[in-house]
């Protein structure tokens, strides 16, 4: 017994028609690629039809992307900020850590740096390797 994929609804062929996933090869279909996937995830009711489509166009981006957008590494106290940015936490939050909020401010301020023990520390609450908070 073989199995074949299976066969698109008119809804989802619709979709092809309408924007046909291509490749990206600019800015410009990069743009218009994202402003046809916001508009799928404006409605309401989102189908396993959308959904598929979306993975569809979410790869095309995701590979153009890793492509031709050279996203710099960030290090030492820059990722510090960074992480403190995306776990949505203020230097207080650190001061288990790092022992004072002041210590805390001293290091994201550029005052003082880091040592060995709050590098390994804050790795570990972070869960991240030490070697990136090293500057």
């Amino acid at each position: 017994m073989t199995t074949g994929l299976k066969t698109p609804s008119n809804y989802y062929i619709k979709l092809i028609n309408t924007f046909p996933p291509r490749p990206i090869t600019n800015e410009d279909e990069l743009i218009a690629t994202q402003n046809q996937i916001n508009s799928i995830l404006d409605q309401r009711n989102i189908t396993q039809d959308d959904r598929d489509y979306l993975q569809v166009l979410g790869t095309l981006v995701y590979d153009y992307e890793q492509q031709h957008e050279i996203i710099p590494p960030l290090k030492g106290i820059a990722l510090l900020q960074a992480l403190l940015e995306e776990s949505n936490l203020q230097p207080k939050d650190l001061v288990s850590v790092l022992e004072s909020e002041s210590i805390v401010l001293d290091i994201l301020n550029g005052k003082r740096q880091l040592t060995e023990q709050q590098t390994q520390d804050l790795a570990v609450f972070f869960k991240i390797n030490p070697t990136y908070l090293a500057e």
